[in-house]
């Protein structure tokens, strides 16, 4: 008997029995439809993150620190150790080994990186708002270069260029709350305004004969000078204000400044004390004509571990990965649940069909074709529960994926499901291979009934 009349005899038997095929074939829609959303919201989950990290980040960019625990998740030091100027203790009692200027210069001096900047570490007492007595408290950061910002008001440097030393770029929120406190009547109205940080010079331990001065003069002022040391004041303009973008890694927190004047505070907050020019981290770029990860390796050959725009990227896709893995995990399970119902649907087909199979067999049948004739029908079953299942998925995925993206705010041009076809026909074709593995014990019991006994059957 032809293959192709097997495959129509096949598809005529489960017309019979129309009823009983379509909720086996559910049965796999349900894993095909999981499966489908998960293979869409992975994909369109890798060209978000693709893009997150193409429209903020300078391929070129290295992130450089001299402790590899900060990448790793490790523990760093910790319990008794010896003594090393150059390590940070934290809150939690973990040390971590911090860049020197010594570093910085050494880093500086290589022939494979350009515009190394450390990370500072800055801190203000307090800000005012030109036209305004109140007093505000913001972090305050080094204006990185390699990330690209969106703007709100104002111009922002090109990629790869630094602040004027005089301009302060503000983000979005920040002046949002200027206005409700009414310092400024539109974010606009933020732009051009001056901003005038106060920072303080570590103290130094006062002498006994200072103390008794401050004491004797009966002035609280003079003995809160003594113990809070030296302040000065720094004035900028607000050049821009960075807008809070779709496609950006992380929402602004932070007014930013020249590295130039980032350095400036940092030093003065500083000086006289144990964390004077040292760094948890630093940034560099590759220079042109070398390769990043090559850049990556030799400083780590030299003991400073780095981390590239393409390891960025490398672990977004892992987190993508790992969600990812866990909806296709229930997906397999449905399926795994519809292989039983497989069986048994076959099972009882076999069951009512045994006469049936009988006159097959008498009529020159042979027995091979007979375990052909079901397996060919569990193939059916698998292709209409995987169609069934994916064509619901892109549809439905398809009609609530303007929602989605306004729920997730992903932007105008982006989208969490990404509907792909040949993903879908390969998943299509796995399970109609998985309903011919459930079927083949069921057909192999067709395939060894007797015939003369299947005719005797009632």
């Amino acid at each position: 008997m032809k293959r192709r009349d097997i495959i129509r005899r096949a598809g005529r038997s489960l017309r019979q029995a129309k009823a009983r095929t379509l909720l086996t074939s559910l049965a796999i829609a349900v894993g095909a439809f999981t499966l489908t959303l998960s293979i869409a919201a992975g994909e369109g989950s890798r060209q978000y993150a693709d893009k997150l990290v193409g429209s903020n980040v300078n391929p070129r960019a290295l992130f450089i620190v001299k402790d590899n625990a900060l990448f790793d998740g490790g523990p760093g030091q910790s319990g008794l150790r010896e003594y090393d100027p150059d390590v940070a203790t934290n809150q939690g009692g973990v040390a971590l080994k911090q860049l020197t200027q010594a570093d910085i210069d050494k880093l500086t001096a290589r022939d494979d990186i350009e515009d190394v900047q450390p990370i500072y570490q800055l801190t203000i007492d307090y800000l005012t708002i030109e036209g305004s007595d109140k007093k505000f408290v913001s972090e305050v950061a080094r204006y990185d270069s390699s990330i690209r910002n969106e703007s709100a008001a104002g111009d922002l440097p090109p990629l790869g260029t630094d602040l004027d030393t005089q301009d302060v770029v503000m983000p979005e929120s920040f002046a949002e709350a200027l206005v409700k406190a009414g310092v400024a009547t539109s974010v606009q109205d933020v732009l051009g305004k001056k901003v005038t940080l106060t920072v303080a010079k570590p103290a130094s331990q006062p002498t006994d004969e200072q103390l008794q001065q401050a004491l004797a003069s009966g002035s609280a002022a003079a003995l809160q000078r003594l113990t809070r040391g030296e302040t000065k004041e720094v004035t900028f303009t607000v050049s821009a204000i960075t807008k809070q973008s779709s496609t950006a890694l992380m929402a602004g927190t932070a007014m930013q400044l020249s590295s130039e004047q980032a350095k400036s505070i940092a030093d003065y907050t500083t000086q006289g004390t144990s964390q004077y020019q040292k760094y948890t981290s630093a940034t560099a770029l590759a220079k042109e004509g070398k390769e990043p990860e090559a850049v990556k390796q030799a400083l780590s050959d030299a003991g400073y571990p780095a981390q590239t725009a393409k390891d960025l990227q490398n672990l977004l896709f892992t987190i993508v990965n790992i969600l990812q893995g866990i909806v296709a995990g229930f997906g397999v399970l449905a399926l795994f649940a519809s292989v039983f119902g497989i069986i048994n649907t076959q099972y009882i087909s076999v069951l009512e069909r045994t006469q049936q199979i009988g006159l097959m067999k008498a009529l020159g049948m042979r027995s091979r074709d007979v375990a052909k004739l079901f397996r060919y029908e569990a193939a059916w079953i698998g292709f209409l529960g995987g169609a069934i299942g994916a064509g619901l998925a892109w549809a439905i995925g398809t009609l609530l994926n303007p929602w989605v993206t306004e729920q997730l705010s992903l932007g105008e041009g982006n989208a969490i499901l990404v509907f792909q076809p040949l993903p879908i026909a390969a998943l299509i074709l796995a399970l109609v291979v998985i309903a011919v593995v459930a079927g083949f014990f069921p057909a192999r019991k067709a395939a060894k009934l007797d015939p003369i006994e299947a005719l005797r059957t009632e």
